[in-house]
Parts: structure tokens; C-alpha cells; sequence
């Protein structure tokens, strides 16, 4: 049996992540999340999941969960996230530092085989280079998540250097699903063109992003497990199909038929990045299948709307 710690598996990825799992009954999933941002209703409800509720930037709260569990495998997820939120409180956002610390520090001292990392698209910052690729465009935002990220990538870098600490970073680009809040872009989008509301943009729409449905991202993820050229790597998780958010709307208002206009609101004083496209060459090489296109994926989520 392999034991396996989510922190942050009440989010979006990371409870699809341990949906996916626990699907091998020989995974014991353990779920640590303080629920500020996650919902208990997105963990799935199977016997080989545990969800303990604690804060991993709280050294005292997660000890004794590396004390009574011996983990194999630790996927660090929990973070602050959403542009707004990590905006407007950024000493929230440096205080995930402490929980890089303590996943990683514990992790040494209890064996764990290899801990997965989920950093950002948002080192890249404004892009120098389209696609973004991992070894050659330079890490260059200046905001508050994307510096955390940073600062995160580089402790598990030093923490292999020092102590021979297996790890992957996942660089994680928008990633949508059944499980996302509606904090973010598509699931936006997507419930207000369902009622026939208006979609509200941030500035003329013009900046591009790409939209990775969360199977491929787990999928993707669990599949770096076993892989040995992801050791102590680095990896682009996420769509190469580059998109403006006005034709992401109208997309949406396509599929759904929905009466919806579209309003365009003030631009972002800052955190709304021009152009957001990754190099998916890894990723694509791990997976070894077509990704979910955005019109599958936005069809898929629309349905799970509709029935819920």
C-alpha cells in the first residue's frame, strides 16, 4: 500500500487528484486542508480518503500527521490562490513559505520517497517568449504568489542539493473542472452564461490565456509519479492552445446558447498578465494521448451544471 498526502485536497486539482487515487485501493489518500478556500463537498467520500482538517503552515498541526502516517508520496498543493484574493492579502500569501518549510522538512525527516510541488504559471510573468518553455524563459513576475512560487521551487531544489530529497515541480497553467470555484475565469463565465447573465471581462478581452481540463492535469500528475525523467524536474502542466478571454466568452455563449452580452469592465490595476501559453513538449511526451480540447472540456462542464 502507498501511503499519500494531498495538502490543499479540498480545492479544485487537488481533490480530483485524490478522486483519481483512490480509485487503487492499495492508496491510502490523507487530505490535510485548512477549508479556507477548499469545501468538504469536493473531497471524495471513499474509504481509502481521510480528510483532516489543519493548517500545513502551522508546524504544530502537521507533525503529528507525519508522525502517525507513513507517507510514500507528498503532493503539496495547499496555497492562497486567485488573483484578486492574493492581491489583497499578500502577507497571507508569504506565510505559505512556512508550509513549504514544514512539508519539506518533515518530509526529510520521515522518508518520504518524493514530494510533487504545485507552483504556477505565474513565475513566468509577462512572457519573453511564447510558447513558455521550462528551461529557457526567465522567472520574472514581481507579484506576491508568483514570488512564493518561486521561493518554493527553489527550497525543494536545496532541499535535494542538501538532503537528497526527491522531487517534481508542477507548473501549473489554468486548469478547470466540476471542482473549480467561481473565483476563476471559466466556471464564471460558464454559471453566468447558464442564467443568461451578462459576462463581465477586465479590460477589451485581448489578453490570452489556455484552458487544461483537470483530467489532463491529473492524469498528467499521477503518471510523473513512476516516470524517472520527472525526478527532480520540471514541468509545464497545462493547454498550449492559446485563447483571448472575449473569444473564450463567446465560445461559451456559443455552446450554452446563451442570450448573455458581454461587458467590459475596467482593466486589472495589475495581475492580469498580456499572454499566458505554455510549452507543453513534456507534458505531452508523459501523457502519450490528445489532450481534452476546450470545446469537449467546456461541454463536459456545461452538462455537470446542468444536472447538478
Amino acid at each position: 500500500m502507498s501511503a499519500i498526502l494531498i495538502t490543499g485536497g479540498a480545492g479544485n486539482i487537488g481533490s480530483a487528484l485524490a478522486d483519481k487515487l483512490s480509485k487503487n485501493p492499495d492508496n491510502l489518500i490523507v487530505i490535510v486542508d485548512n477549508l479556507s478556500t477548499g469545501s468538504y463537498y469536493k473531497v471524495p467520500k471513499i474509504g481509502n480518503v481521510i480528510l483532516i482538517s489543519a493548517d500545513v503552515n502551522n508546524y504544530n498541526d502537521v507533525v503529528a500527521i507525519f508522525g502517525r502516517y507513513n507517507f510514500d508520496y507528498v503532493f503539496h498543493y495547499a496555497a492562497m490562490v486567485g488573483v484578486k484574493r492574493t492581491l489583497k492579502h499578500p502577507m497571507q500569501v508569504l506565510h505559505d513559505i512556512e508550509g513549504i518549510k514544514n512539508i519539506l522538512m518533515l518530509s526529510k525527516n520521515t522518508g518520504v520517497k518524493r514530494v510533487f510541488y504545485s507552483s504556477s504559471s505565474e513565475v513566468y510573468g509577462e512572457p519573453f517568449e511564447i510558447p513558455q518553455n521550462e528551461l529557457t524563459t526567465p522567472l520574472n513576475s514581481r507579484l506576491p504568489y508568483a514570488i512564493v512560487k518561486n521561493v518554493g521551487e527553489a527550497f525543494f531544489r536545496a532541499y535535494h542539493q542538501e538532503y537528497f530529497l526527491d522531487y517534481t515541480i508542477f507548473r501549473f497553467f489554468n486548469t478547470y473542472g466540476p471542482n473549480q470555484s467561481d473565483d476563476f475565469v471559466v466556471p464564471r463565465f460558464l454559471k453566468a452564461a447558464l442564467k443568461n447573465q451578462p459576462i463581465n471581462i477586465y479590460g477589451d478581452g485581448m489578453q490570452t490565456r489556455s484552458f487544461c481540463y483537470v483530467d489532463d492535469n491529473v492524469d498528467t500528475c499521477i503518471k510523473a509519479m513512476t516516470d524517472p525523467n520527472c525526478k527532480n524536474d520540471v514541468l509545464n502542466v497545462g493547454s498550449d492552445q492559446e485563447i483571448t478571454i472575449l473569444d473564450l466568452a463567446k465560445k461559451i455563449i456559443s455552446i450554452t446558447q446563451s442570450k448573455s452580452e458581454i461587458i467590459h469592465l475596467p482593466p486589472l490595476e495589475e495581475g492580469d498578465m498580456t499572454r499566458r501559453c505554455p510549452d507543453t513538449t513534456k507534458m505531452k511526451a508523459l501523457l502519450n494521448r490528445p489532450l481534452i480540447s476546450l470545446e469537449t472540456g467546456l461541454q463536459q462542464l456545461t452538462a455537470f451544471y446542468e444536472n447538478r
